[in-house]
């Protein structure tokens, strides 16, 4: 497969295994791709400037306070001018430094900068690669779909044998294509609607209902649909979570606010509302903060908000497949079935929510995808897994290989 006319920018980090970096660039352009390179200082001392520069035939970046670099490429134009950033070897602190936001050299600037996926080739001694600290990091970005190729099992320089060892760059190369293909992926082309999260339906200033949803899940979606080619919007209510590389994020506080994005973004080919949407809302919001004194509670009342997912299943714009979620505490299957018809979607996704399990707001889930059909009962995965599968069962549905 040629990836002529795309290009990647690869950071190089420090450790022995650098040195295999510079066949990395060679193989990459054999593969007709355009090559820059960032040398980070550590890297600088297992292989030179003037080696990756002559192999990749551009100039070679190190310094972020450069100001000749900064007024030929800024960082911010050098972190989004490639189609793929590719960190080889990917060390410890380059991952440490990329899970934490924390940007201090050039190389960890550009990768919090850019807009484009990241494929990281993990390289470090055994003992780092399995330390606590690593693996938080590694699940943190993970979750930040951020990709990995390797590590590999082997003998260290260190003298120790165990996973550490960078990918070759042959596997390096079919892990980069592989990449590339998925932004051209099955669904490129289409355009996807997700929305994520919890709402918050104001009672006073201060207070307001609410759920326990984290967006994990929703937010996962979004990127695994970015990752297979969609154009991707995400309406999300409030969370702490980072949107997904590339991905239109519209951030909106009520369920009222959440319909009107959603509707403003359609048409679209693809709607999945996994957002966990409160079903009322004060009939008003007082405008000063409502006191004990006087009976105040025993006065609020509640009145219902839009269905946006029944509103979305039988719009004038209806995306062509539209998916719900059905967070239920018991009779999954009959519940969520029940919902499916009552909205109008195709698929509904339901999880088990309550005591014992930790769907919402923990890293893994336990679905049933019901379709018309019938129902597929899933293992529990992580939700990125979730979604990556997700991600797959709708490109199949939508290029006519399933039902």
């Amino acid at each position: 497969m040629g990836s002529s006319g795309k290009s990647v920018l690869l950071i190089i980090g420090g450790g022995i295994s650098a040195y295999k970096s510079l066949e990395l660039i060679r193989r990459l352009k054999d593969r007709g791709l355009g090559v820059r390179v960032i040398l980070t200082s550590a890297g600088s001392q297992f292989v030179t400037a003037l080696s990756a520069g002559s192999l990749s035939g551009n100039k070679v970046y190190q310094d972020l306070f450069d100001l000749t670099d900064e007024s030929e490429m800024g960082h911010i134009v050098l972190s989004r001018s490639a189609d793929l950033i590719v960190v080889a070897p990917a060390t410890a602190d380059l991952m440490a430094k990329l899970a934490n936001g924390i940007a201090n050299d050039l190389a960890s600037t550009t990768l919090l900068a850019t807009d484009k996926p990241v494929l990281l080739a993990p390289a470090m001694n055994v003992r780092m690669w399995t330390h606590p600290a690593t693996r938080r990091n590694a699940a943190t970005l993970a979750a930040d779909n951020i990709y990995f190729v390797g590590p590999n099992d082997g003998d260290m320089a260190c003298g120790e044998y165990g996973p550490g060892r960078m990918a070759e760059p042959d596997e390096i190369v079919v892990a980069v294509e592989r990449v590339l293909g998925a932004e051209r992926g099955v669904l490129h082309g289409l355009k996807a609607l997700v929305t994520a999260g919890p709402t918050h339906e104001p009672l006073d200033p201060v207070r307001y209902l609410a759920n326990r949803s984290s967006g994990k899940q929703g937010y996962a979606i979004a990127g695994a649909l970015r990752q297979a080619g969609a154009e991707t919007i995400l309406v999300s209510g409030p969370v702490e979570i980072a949107p997904p590389p590339g991905v239109k994020w519209i951030r909106v506080e009520t369920a009222r606010q959440m319909l009107a994005a959603c509707e403003a973004a359609l048409p679209a080919d693809i709607a999945v509302c996994a957002a966990a949407v409160a079903d009322w809302r004060p009939e008003m919001a007082a405008n000063a903060k409502l006191k004990k004194q006087g009976g105040a509670a025993a006065s609020i009342g509640l009145t219902e908000n839009p269905d946006i997912l029944a509103t979305i299943a039988r719009h004038a714009s209806r995306p062509s497949l539209v998916i719900g979620f059905a967070a239920e505490t018991d009779d999954l299957i009959s519940n969520a079935t029940a919902k499916r018809v009552r909205k109008g979607c195709d698929w509904i996704v339901a999880n088990t929510v309550g005591a014992g399990y930790e769907a919402m707001g923990g890293d893994n889930n336990r679905v049933h995808l019901i379709k018309e059909g019938g129902t597929e009962a899933w293992p529990e995965m992580s939700k990125v897994d979730v979604a990556r599968r997700l991600a797959v069962r709708i490109g199949e549905k939508l290029n006519g290989r399933a039902a």
